[in-house]
């Protein structure tokens, strides 16, 4: 007879006690903030990346060294980073369903993201300051 009782719940009472989202609403707005945040960011690297094509190697030296460019250059990185992390965390969050393994691949994310971000913006700050 319990069986049958509880498929008669309503989903919030099926939810009720199941613990809090932690964090869900403070992920879900920083997921949505730099997505907009990188349309803008996406237009100025598309046209670098336009106008650069084909150039030599001097020019486009001399180009990423001026901060009108690399400064969101380094925003575009240090922006898409944020954004794939927190992306990906999600999915891993709803679809890794092992705890230990969740745990390894949210860290494995995490250190991978600082990794690409650390790389892309030291790239851009070496270009710009000359190195």
């Amino acid at each position: 007879m319990s069986g049958s009782n509880s498929s008669i719940r309503t989903p919030m009472a099926r939810a009720r006690g199941l613990g809090s989202a932690k964090r869900g609403t403070e992920h879900f707005w920083a997921e949505r903030v730099t997505g907009v945040a990188l349309i803008p960011l996406t237009f100025v690297l598309a046209f670098a990346l336009a106008f650069l094509a084909g150039k030599d190697h001097a020019t486009v030296v001399q180009w990423i060294a001026n901060p009108l460019l690399a400064i969101p250059l380094v925003l575009v990185i240090a922006t898409g980073v944020h954004h794939m992390k927190i992306g990906m965390q999600v999915i891993l969050e709803d679809y890794v369903h092992s705890e230990p393994i969740k745990f390894a691949a949210l860290m494995l994310n995490t250190f991978f993201s600082y990794a690409v971000g650390a790389t892309g913006a030291f790239a851009v700050l070496k270009i710009a300051f000359g190195g």
